[in-house]
């Protein structure tokens, strides 16, 4: 059933690229636990054992906040359709703001979305797969197109006043850095 993989196998790049909607999970020693839906086409696989998402403008900021104080971070996918399987990247991961030297190199491998405020740069140190019998299908229609549209009716002004407002700390007042980094 599952298997475990000291870096991403070439037969699971395919698999990765072919899902619509993955999942990130981080947490510090003591914060609440934060499962993300990510999607809209913001995950690369850069190597073997480096993966990086665009992360857009969202109510919160878990992620961010979490990754500076413990850099521990899970992404996982799972089979909608076809065979089943759950695949899970572990490792350690690191924020990367727009005002950080990285920002142009690693934004210039996506496709622009609008509201993008961070990158998350996974240095993986655990591939695992599991069955995956018990997850349901699900049939993908269509993107939605509701952030983007936020974000450009916003835009980068308004974008940046509502990270002041809503997304400079997590939810257990850890600070997100993304004013000062950012701005």
């Amino acid at each position: 059933m599952g298997k475990q993989y000291s870096e991403i196998p070439d037969k699971l790049k395919q698999f990765i690229g072919d899902q619509k909607i993955f999942f990130v999970g981080t947490a510090t020693a003591d914060s609440k636990v934060n499962i993300s839906p990510k999607g809209m086409d913001s995950l690369l696989i850069l190597d073997k054992n480096r993966v990086i998402w665009l992360n857009v403008t969202g109510s919160g900021n878990e992620t961010s906040a979490h990754i500076q104080e413990n850099n521990r971070m899970t992404i996982m996918f799972a089979a909608f359709e076809g065979k089943p399987m759950i695949l899970r990247l572990y490792g350690k991961a690191k924020v990367v703001h727009q005002n950080d030297s990285e920002w142009e190199g690693l934004y210039s491998l996506f496709k622009p979305i609008p509201g993008a405020r961070q990158i998350f740069d996974l240095s993986v140190d655990l591939v695992q797969t599991s069955c995956g019998m018990a997850v349901p299908f699900f049939d993908y229609v269509e993107e939605r197109d509701q952030l983007k549209n936020w974000a450009l009716k916003k835009g980068e002004k308004g974008v940046k006043e509502y990270w002041q407002e809503k997304n400079q700390h997590s939810l257990d007042g850890i600070p997100t850095n993304i004013i000062s980094k950012n701005t």
